[in-house]
């Protein structure tokens, strides 16, 4: 196994900025929403399921997924964590950051040039008081523009996973992940470094614990002497008999100055008491401190091993999930290719059989319609003869007609046409009659 294989292993080396963390409501509220997670229901959707079915659980996975991932966010400003470090952003996101950034950069660097001009007349006659106001006010809007720009790109990264698929949604999840790995390592790192300084503390706090005692020692032997002084004095004092003589007023004076002295001597040794339980107290403080936060970076080492180690096993499960997701759309698409082919012969087939069906009736209506033509053709024909009779019948009337009013002989014209078959095909020749002789030419001839 390689060597490198140390997840509590922690660099002092390696620090970031400390974040003061609001731990408060937060907590709780991320604990209640994913208690809330547990579904009953769930081993009978496992075994009703259907491709559909997995359709609408993987559409909840990605709602889940939203909502944990907006309320970390959330979290994220309720504790003072970074935005734009503890999310993946995108290219258009992290521009607005570092656009913002570059013009603060550039502002202090031209606020900085234009106040490093000294201040001559010649340089201020070129301007230099007015550029001095002109970049302190781009200074103090790219300011702005930084502070709005966290929550300009926030604002873009919220509007764009609103929509993003579970794939994004795991690579967000996957990249807070390794943010948190990260930030828990700082954490440990910080601890470190405030225990290694309340070990100096306690031992700083128990010399000087010491120092008190060794002190307060001196300053009882002193007051032990004063106090001896003291009552010599008070005696002397006493066997003075005369109250108004110099010498009753030395021995007062001698008293007074002793009890000075002893009462400046009881506040140190006061002091010095004092000081000895303080010190004393802090170094079971400093003790109980050094304790507890030993247990809490304990805690960290444990929580961000096996959150790396989950998460390195974690990325390849989502990759499986994602696949298999993947494939179930393929599948499903499969399906439908299939379902589609499917209709598709049968919908050709109706309408070959449909073509074959139509053309044996169309066959059948047409041998049907063959007596039904027939009739037809003989009602025409007789309408025809009739016709031509009528017109027979007409012409005889014109020829007797004419030679009555003209004395003109029609007979020998109509004769041999009259004489035919009535019922006769037009087109028959043999029953044509023969020419009529043309009648002699006269000079009263009006048609010659």
């Amino acid at each position: 196994m390689s060597d490198d294989f140390d997840l509590l292993e922690t660099n002092s080396q390696e620090k970031t900025e400390k974040v003061d963390v609001n731990w408060g409501k937060a907590i709780d509220q991320m604990k209640s929403k994913l208690a809330q997670e547990d579904d009953p229901e769930s081993r009978q959707k496992i075994l009703n399921a259907t491709l559909d079915n997995v359709v609408d659980m993987a559409e909840k996975d990605r709602s889940t997924l939203l909502d944990a991932i907006k309320d970390l966010t959330d979290y994220q400003d309720e504790v003072g964590i970074m935005f734009e470090g503890f999310s993946a952003l995108n290219a258009s996101e992290q521009k607005v950051i570092d656009d913002a950034i570059k013009r603060l950069e550039r502002a202090k660097v031209e606020l900085e040039d234009a106040n490093n001009k000294p201040d001559t007349w010649w340089n201020n006659l070129w301007g230099r008081k007015s550029k001095i106001n002109d970049a302190e006010a781009e200074l103090k809007n790219a300011q702005k523009t930084r502070d709005a720009a966290d929550n300009e790109a926030k604002a873009m990264f919220q509007q764009r996973i609103e929509t993003a698929d579970i794939q994004t949604l795991l690579n967000e999840l996957s990249f807070k992940s390794q943010a948190a790995i990260k930030r828990l390592k700082d954490r440990e790192v910080e601890i470190k470094e405030v225990e290694e300084s309340l070990k100096t503390a306690i031992v700083d706090a128990s010399n000087n614990h010491t120092k008190a005692l060794q002190k307060k020692k001196e300053v009882e032997d002193k007051l032990e002497t004063e106090y001896a002084l003291l009552k010599q004095a008070r005696q002397a004092l006493e066997e003075v008999s005369d109250k108004q003589s110099t010498e009753y007023s030395a021995a007062l004076s001698k008293v007074t100055t002793l009890e000075q002295k002893v009462e400046e001597l009881e506040g140190l040794k006061n002091a010095y008491t004092t000081l000895a339980a303080s010190k004393d107290s802090f170094v079971h403080k400093h003790n109980l401190t050094i304790k507890v936060l030993t247990s809490l970076r304990s805690n960290l080492q444990t929580h961000r091993a096996k959150l790396k180690s989950d998460t390195d096993e974690r990325l390849k499960y989502y990759d499986g999930y994602v696949v298999a997701l993947k494939a179930r759309t393929d599948q499903e698409f499969a399906a439908i290719l299939e379902h589609l082919g499917v209709k598709t012969d049968e919908h050709i087939g109706e309408t070959l059989a449909a073509m074959h069906t139509a053309s044996a009736r169309a066959r059948q209506e047409m041998m049907d319609n063959i007596p039904v033509h027939e009739k037809v053709m003989q009602g025409v024909y007789g309408s025809y003869a009739e016709a031509l009779q009528e017109i027979r019948e007409k012409d005889k009337s014109i020829q007797k007609n004419f030679a009555e009013r003209y004395g003109i002989d029609m007979k020998e014209i109509f004769e041999d046409y009259y004489a035919a078959d009535a019922n006769a095909p037009s087109g028959d020749t043999a029953g044509k009659p023969a020419s009529a002789p043309k009648p002699a030419s006269t000079e009263d001839d009006l048609l010659g």
